[in-house]
């Protein structure tokens, strides 16, 4: 898909209710299942999120419960990713101290 139809499909969602938003998430996975394979999310915490918003919508929820949980999950799922990022700097800083301490 081209980046300006991806915009413009953006901007559209971004004036929809949640509930709105759903029914194209079902018409969009419906679309998915028909015609393409479906690209499951690597990330494994992005998979549990899908599951358990899926577990929601299924087990019919209001959207207002379903909206505030993707919420908590979405902030959790940035907390895990900065943790991720300041581990990630840590271990770098420590392989340039030890290439720095064996070089010099």
């Amino acid at each position: 898909m081209n980046d300006v139809l991806k915009q413009r499909i953006a901007r559209a969602l971004e004036r929809l209710s949640d509930e709105r938003a759903y029914q194209v998430l079902d018409y969009v996975e419906f679309l998915e299942s028909r015609y393409a394979e479906r690209a499951r999310p690597s990330n494994l915490f992005a998979r549990i999120t899908e599951k358990v918003e899926d577990t929601m919508r299924a087990g019919k929820l209001p959207i207002q419960a379903i909206s505030g949980t993707m919420g908590v999950m979405d902030g959790a799922a940035k907390v895990m990713k900065g943790l991720a990022a300041a581990g990630q700097a840590v271990v770098e800083e420590a392989v340039k101290a030890k290439d720095t301490k064996e070089t010099g």
